[in-house]
């Protein structure tokens, strides 16, 4: 290290000081004492190149302290990235290439959004499993050597460590001995409400020793020859590593080591003097030429060679007859794949009954082994949601190709590190029951955002918990799923119509939520799997006048046709809807939706969940025949009698409906 190095850490500082003082917000203190951190990790030993972001070998890099962002940016734009100085006036605007929390999608050498505190961790944590089990697939291929084997980076602070979610996927992470993952831990000890000497005791060395962590502590946490050291030794190690700096809040402020630096901009004297003591330029946004050439040659010169070995090795498969490479290496450069669900060849007999899960699990058993590209887990469930994939075995260090992962019960961790898989071009599945939705809807809601094809299996949909008590009947969830933007939720009602989910998934890349029931279904002889990626479709048309609507979705589509036929004989002419994608049918034109639900027409709607969401098809809630509030603790018939869910009080229920006006 040199006074070069210690130069361009200054102008880092002082960039990320201008654009949180232009954008009258942002996190000035660990911008100051993350930048010797972030600085050695970009210029000593992250593997990027500046002009090709998405290259295929590329270290990743997951900042889980998203309140460090402009220190981030600032560091993208002076280590060559397209990051232009305008770039950065324009922090935190509408529209900007420099959001207030880094997105994927929107700014250069970002890997993957940050998300919520600690989320960050459980990214980084899928994207390394993803690498590991992606190296071991192409392995076997001589011309690959070069082609995938990387690193992944996390930063974080003390209040990602204090989520619950860092340390499931931690716990995890140590458990699969993930050697190539480290974390590079900014311990201030201070945040937003002051330090962390009442609510953050615990000895989080011994904590990550204990999970099986290599670990160091560096007291000199803006030392840079000591962190580039520290760097150094913990790539040796064949654990995860963490990295702990112990670090000082708004180093050289007024305020060093308050709360009040830990967030909104510093006052114009504070930063007038931090700048005189950096030795930089006072005006805003200025940078020193020989700063930034510095740094560059810096990279260049380290990578430079390290990317030029890749493009020779992938030039060399483009031009050979490996097709499985080939193949292997555009699947992971466009990220964007289709399965192809008709070669599928899925007969199904028509006396054919049995539970939605048995039948999910065959057609996902059926979709893997069409490509080694998809793969999951559940959080310790699997023997009773039956996810998982029956020809392979259980990913560990010593099996680095099994495709069933064993999360554990750690229902939002085991989301966020598929949320990882995802991004790094793998198509991935998670199971547990819908009342553990809540544990893992930070996640999950992650996945929305970034649009990640990042498929929930949601298992035991109503009733089947009912003797654990009345907590375990997921009477809101549905609701949530559904109000989540972007998130495509089905509720299918038998294998008909699983197997149109299945063909959705295969066919988009897209989050999506199946909600199943684990009761035994019959085929039935009137739904489509073609039309189940349509949203909602008539499964018992009317004979002559139609004098009224049912919507119905999963197992209650069956209890809807039959009450339907019933009261044919009440002079009752009713129409039985399928909805198993209340989503997919409101994106249909308004033509095709009213023809399956006009308008002027009685409707009536069955699913035992919450009502409110269902007022967009009917005139009065009353027609809603749902649950507003949680169910009782026994046995499912008895629970369902006492509900008034039972079939015979719904059939009474929907004829009172359609013969009184």
């Amino acid at each position: 290290m040199n006074n070069n190095d210690t130069n361009a850490v200054s102008e880092i500082k002082a960039l990320a000081l201008d654009m949180i003082s232009k954008a009258g917000s942002g996190s000035p203190g660990i911008s100051l004492s993350g930048a010797p951190i972030l600085y050695t990790l970009y210029a000593k030993h992250l593997n990027f190149h500046p002009e090709n972001p998405e290259w295929l070998n590329r270290d990743r890099f997951v900042l889980a302290s998203s309140h460090a962002s402009a220190l981030l940016y600032a560091t993208l734009h002076i280590c060559g990235f397209n990051i232009s100085k305008d770039d950065l006036k324009q922090y935190k605007t509408i529209d900007a290439k420099l959001p207030g929390s880094p997105e994927c999608e929107i700014t250069p050498g970002i890997d993957i959004s940050s998300g919520t505190p600690g989320m960050g961790i459980a990214h980084a944590v899928g994207m390394a499993l993803a690498e590991r089990y992606l190296e071991n697939i192409l392995i076997s291929e001589d011309e690959a050597q070069e082609l995938l084997n990387y690193r992944t980076y996390v930063y974080c602070s003390d209040m990602d460590l204090m989520k619950g979610v860092s340390y499931e996927a931690t716990s995890f992470a140590g458990a699969q001995k993930l050697e190539k993952l480290m974390i590079l831990c900014d311990l201030s000890k201070v945040t937003n409400d002051g330090t962390t000497k009442d609510n953050f005791i615990e000895d989080v060395e011994k904590r990550f020793l204990a999970m099986g962590f290599y670990v160091d502590t560096i007291k000199e946490g803006e030392n840079l020859k000591a962190i580039d050291k520290a760097i150094t030794i913990a790539k040796r190690s064949q654990k995860p590593s963490i990295l702990f700096f112990h670090t000082i809040l708004g180093k050289d402020s007024r305020n060093e080591n308050k709360s009040v630096v830990f967030d909104g901009p510093l006052s114009d004297d504070d930063l007038f003097a931090i700048k005189r003591k950096l030795n930089v330029t006072v005006a805003p946004f200025e940078v020193r030429k020989d700063s930034i050439v510095y740094i560059r040659n810096l990279i260049n010169n380290r990578v430079g060679k390290k990317y030029s070995t890749y493009l020779s090795y992938f030039n060399k498969v483009k031009s050979s007859a490996n097709d499985r490479l080939l193949n292997t290496l555009r699947l992971l450069i466009n990220k964007n794949f289709q399965i192809p669900f008709e070669s599928l060849n899925f007969k199904v007999n028509d006396t054919y009954q049995e539970s939605l899960l048995t039948t999910n699990h065959k057609i996902l058993n059926l979709v893997a082994s069409k490509t080694e590209f998809i793969l999951g887990g559940s959080a310790d469930v699997a023997s009773t949601t039956k996810a998982y994939i029956d020809q392979t075995s259980i990913a560990s260090s010593n099996k680095p190709l099994g495709r069933n992962i064993n999360f554990g019960i750690r229902e939002e961790a085991m989301a966020g590190i598929l949320n990882g898989m995802s991004i790094s071009g793998l198509k991935t599945y998670c199971s547990t029951k819908l009342i553990n939705l809540d544990s893992l809807k930070p996640a999950l809601r992650m996945s929305a955002f970034l649009n990640l094809p990042v498929t929930y299996l949601f298992t035991h949909d109503a009733w089947n918990e009912s003797e654990n008590g009345a907590f375990f009947e997921p009477v809101e969830q549905l609701a949530t799923l559904r109000n989540i933007p972007n998130m495509v939720t089905f509720r299918p009602s038998d294998i008909n119509e699983i197997l149109g989910v299945w063909e959705y998934i295969c066919k988009n890349k897209k989050p999506i939520s199946v909600v199943l029931s684990k009761d035994h279904m019959p085929k039935l002889s009137t739904t489509n799997p073609k039309y189940t990626m349509k949203g909602g479709y008539i499964v018992k048309k009317e004979e002559k006048k139609l004098d009224g609507i049912i919507i119905a979705t999963g197992k209650e589509v069956l209890s809807a046709i039959n009450i339907a036929l019933e009261l044919k004989n009440e002079n009752l002419d009713i129409r039985v809807v399928s909805m198993p994608c209340v989503d997919l049918f409101l994106k249909e034109d308004k033509i095709y939706q009213e023809s399956i639900v006009p308008k002027n027409i009685k409707v009536i709607v069955l699913e035992p969940s919450s009502k409110l969401e269902w007022g967009i098809f009917v005139t009065d809630l009353k027609y809603v025949l749902g649950l507003n509030d949680f169910g009782y603790s026994g046995r499912e018939e008895e629970v369902v009698k006492k509900c008034g869910y039972d079939y015979e009080n719904l059939k009474m229920k929907v004829a009172r409906l359609l013969l009184n006006p």
